[in-house]
């Protein structure tokens, strides 16, 4: 719920969230065209003395500036006036501000629920990344990410940042993972599986985890290439087998599925499965989703969607969301958080939900099917579970 604020109200708000523990802080949706599309904050140590590097993009242009606490605190107050948004997000947690026409400002704040890592702070920060570009490793120069010498390959700088990425989010969760016993990790399709290669190294390899990695692929030569590589390095607990996502049935229990780039309804059965499972984790960039463009109808909604790409990228977004909802009455707690930048792909969105188990009511999902007119194929597959069990 958003709450009516004053300006110094916010500017109050502003002094609770300008820190060290400062992650991001956004301004956007200015009220002219002639003004910087956004400005974005973030802290950084000069010497010993924490500023505020402001940086405002205009032109196809960014421009920087530093600030001291109580300079940025007043610069973004007298901002607001020109912007509509502000969006922050910190170790203190998350706010959003909206500001009206006549001035109003309404402010919603909730708590971050895990997971908010400390930034660098130094000005000239270098990016740090899991699998270091300079440290060779044997998976990624057999799959031309790196050179036989160890160097990152320039063609695929941007698969090394995915990996990299996807690594970060492995990381996040494993205060979830057992360290007493093997975790059972499923991939779905893992392709020429970069990621199932990398996420073996990092548990494994890196952090000493007992791992048993399932790769599932319906390509025969990727399958059979995949076990090649890991019987050359030696990689027991890492097997990969051709199959389907809606009949595989190798295993009873998972405590981490991974699921990236499953086209279309592909994601939905491999989340069903995840579901069944009672997964600690779920990890899932979904792809190609053309399931709910084909059936989303709304009469208010109507002359939005006579444009056929705004009704495709809305019905992709209320696709995700509709599976966060699900996800959620089954006691997860799910985050949407973009897995690589736009620029790189633009297959970006990834849905984290670990278990919590504390389930949500199911009725907002079911109100939201019932005002666009759809029924996407995760909540079928639900409601034939709860079908099966009442037969049983």
């Amino acid at each position: 719920m958003i709450e009516r604020f004053t300006m110094e109200e916010l500017r109050e708000l502003l002094y609770r969230y300008l820190n060290e523990g400062l992650v991001r802080l956004t301004i956007s949706n200015p009220r002219s065209k002639t003004e910087a599309a956004k400005i974005s904050l973030r802290p950084v140590l000069l010497g010993e003395k924490l500023v505020f590097q402001a940086s405002i993009s205009r032109d196809n242009k960014i421009f920087h500036r530093n600030l001291e606490r109580d300079e940025a605190v007043e610069e973004i107050v007298k901002w607001m006036g020109i912007y509509r948004q502000l969006e922050v997000f910190s170790e203190e947690g998350q706010a959003t501000a909206l500001v009206s026409k006549k001035g109003k400002v309404g402010i919603k704040e909730k708590k971050v629920s895990c997971c908010v890592k400390r930034q660098d702070l130094s000005h000239n920060r270098k990016k740090k990344y899991i699998l270091e570009p300079e440290r060779k490793v044997d998976f990624l120069v057999d799959l031309g990410v790196q050179t036989k010498e160890g160097r990152i390959v320039r063609a695929k700088y941007d698969k090394f940042r995915q990996i990299n990425r996807f690594l970060e989010f492995i990381e996040d969760i494993l205060p979830q993972l057992s360290a007493d016993r093997k975790v059972t990790i499923l991939d779905f399709g893992c392709g020429k599986s970069y990621l199932t290669f990398a996420m073996y190294h990092y548990l494994r390899e890196l952090k000493g985890y007992q791992v048993h990695i399932i790769g599932l692929d319906l390509k025969e030569d990727v399958i059979a290439h995949c076990r090649e590589l890991a019987e050359k390095y030696g990689y027991t607990g890492l097997d990969f087998y051709v199959g389907d996502i809606a009949s595989y049935e190798g295993v009873s229990q998972v405590d981490m599925v991974v699921t990236l780039h499953a086209c279309d309804t592909a994601t939905d059965y491999a989340l069903d499965k995840a579901i069944r499972w009672n997964a600690k984790v779920i990890l899932s960039v979904p792809c190609c989703q053309h399931e709910l463009n084909g059936q989303i109808k709304n009469e208010i909604l109507a002359p939005v969607f006579s444009y056929g790409l705004i009704k495709e990228r809305m019905a992709a977004l209320f696709t995700d969301a509709i599976r966060a909802q699900i996800l959620e009455s089954k006691g997860y707690q799910v985050q949407i958080l973009e897995f690589i930048d736009m620029e790189h792909t633009p297959k970006n969105i990834l849905i984290r939900a670990v278990k919590k188990g504390r389930a949500k009511d199911g009725g907002d999902y079911c109100k939201i099917l019932e005002f666009l007119h759809v029924q996407p194929t995760l909540a079928a597959l639900q409601d034939r579970g709860k079908d099966d069990k009442q037969d049983a």
